[in-house]
């Protein structure tokens, strides 16, 4: 799938602290490098389940962890027919994985770059000198060159190529069984892939020391969001203010701008009555923290009406974003306030969508909302350094696996997330999948479309606006 540009990518890495920077220098003083990763670099921070997850991935398939403790290691999620994430350690992307949704499994990507942090005990070859020059060009290993091969390798495996001194000279696929790489005189053993010179230089940091590094990027941008707020504030006098609340990162950023800018302001919270038990916690902890008035647009049996004569939205056909927030939400703005001026966590890295957005709108469904995005131009690790930095809670999901928050069964989610709410929360997966059969038997669909992709497309779905524009 092709990269989608939304915006300048704006990771770089400081070598001196070991801590990826949102700028070309260090608050330390140090000048930083810039880390190519894919576009659009939308780059977050690696929580712990994310760490045990790649740790996991990598144990198995070569004997070895990839990410040690006590290192600011990222994620930043690619285009993928499902879901791909690359790795970055030491300021460089030092490997991907990728989840294969009608296998179930994740395989696991190395970049040479990977070796300076593990050593495989499994899946790899030992090349001979003569071939070592050849490889680190980008050449396939060829069987005349072949030393050694492990026994764990097979036909399609990725596999780490190294030297007689068992330093890396590359990666990358296995063309045949190793035992049947033993016997062969001639041909291609292993495809190389992405032989590029390191540029990782490991070192530990913590997120605090991200934070500090950031400081002066953050004040910067944080002042520059304020002064939006204020002059929003300013061009709409009379309009009562509220901040749209959905208990994820971006709107949590918001809410501590307009809080610094503003002062107290309500929340403006859409339950839609399919959110995670983790959400509502998250809701519930950040207004008893800032002393913040809860307002609730609740959804009442709408979503499961729609559902009764439509079937359930599909990633081509989202009618629940209007249905279970958009039209709640514009009852009780219309309810309470008759108009209201609502900051809300749109971010350009999110997508073309929101890219093609502009910052100040009137919602097309909620009319009697003004909506402004304070922190349009900021990519995910500025939502999260400032958020590191203020010290708030934040939702404790993130630190489970999840990158997004919303509905738990939302139909734009890859298979890869599905799959680990599932075996999350069986309970709440139980009763959707209950629903999703009920539908079925009563369409006559086949089985694959629940247990498949059916479900989340349409053949001739229509999506709608999402639940900001």
């Amino acid at each position: 799938m092709r990269p989608s540009y939304l915006g300048k990518i704006q990771l770089n890495w400081c070598d001196s602290c070991h801590t990826p920077v949102l700028g070309g220098e260090c608050a330390c003083g140090a000048k930083t490098r810039p880390v190519a990763i894919t576009p659009p670099g939308d780059a977050r921070p690696a929580f712990r389940a994310d760490i045990d997850l790649v740790n996991a991935i990598f144990e198995e398939h070569f004997g070895a962890p990839l990410i040690p403790e006590g290192h600011c290691a990222l994620m930043n999620k690619v285009p993928d027919p499902d879901r791909m994430e690359e790795i970055i350690l030491g300021g460089s992307v030092v490997a991907a994985i990728r989840y294969l949704p009608d296998l179930e499994r994740w395989d696991p990507l190395p970049r040479p770059s990977a070796a300076r942090y593990l050593r495989p005990n499994k899946r790899y070859v030992i090349a001979d000198d003569g071939a070592v020059d050849s490889i680190r060009t980008g050449k396939s290993l060829l069987a005349p060159g072949l030393v050694a091969i492990d026994d764990w390798v097979r036909a399609g495996d990725e596999v780490f190529i190294l030297d007689r001194t068992g330093g890396c000279i590359g990666v990358g696929r296995a063309k045949v069984d190793a035992a049947a790489a033993r016997e062969m005189e001639r041909g291609q053993i292993v495809r190389t892939r992405k032989n590029t010179a390191s540029d990782a230089v490991p070192g530990p940091a913590s997120w605090d020391d991200a934070v500090r590094a950031n400081t002066q990027i953050l004040d910067t941008y944080e002042g520059a969001s304020i002064d939006f707020i204020h002059k929003v504030r300013e061009s709409h006098p009379g309009f009562p203010v509220n901040v749209s609340y959905s208990g994820g990162k971006d709107s949590l950023a918001t809410l501590l701008l307009v809080h610094r800018a503003l002062g107290p302001v309500p929340i403006l919270y859409a339950d839609t009555g399919l959110e995670f038990p983790e959400t509502e916690e998250n809701v519930r902890a950040v207004a008893e923290h800032y002393g913040l008035e809860v307002v609730r647009a609740e959804t009442k049996d709408e979503f499961w009406e729609h559902f009764s004569r439509e079937g359930p939205p599909a990633v081509n056909a989202r009618w629940c974003c209007r249905v279970a927030k958009l039209e709640p939400v514009g009852r009780i703005i219309r309810e309470r306030w008759g108009e209201s001026l609502s900051f809300i966590g749109q971010r350009k890295y999110e997508s073309l969508s929101r890219k093609n957005s502009p910052r100040i709108w009137r919602n097309r469904v909620v009319k009697s909302q003004v909506s402004a995005a304070p922190i349009q131009h900021w990519t995910a690790l500025h939502v999260w350094l400032s958020i590191f930095r203020e010290g708030v809670p934040y939702n404790v999901l993130y630190e489970q696996g999840l990158d997004r928050i919303g509905c738990f069964m939302c139909p734009s989610s890859d298979r890869a997330v599905l799959k680990r709410i599932k075996e999350t929360y069986p309970s709440l997966w139980a009763e959707w999948e209950g629903r999703l059969r009920s539908w079925q038997e009563q369409n006559g669909l086949p089985p694959e479309w629940i247990d498949g992709d059916g479900w989340r497309r349409r053949e001739s779905g229509t999506d709608e606006d999402d639940s900001y524009n």
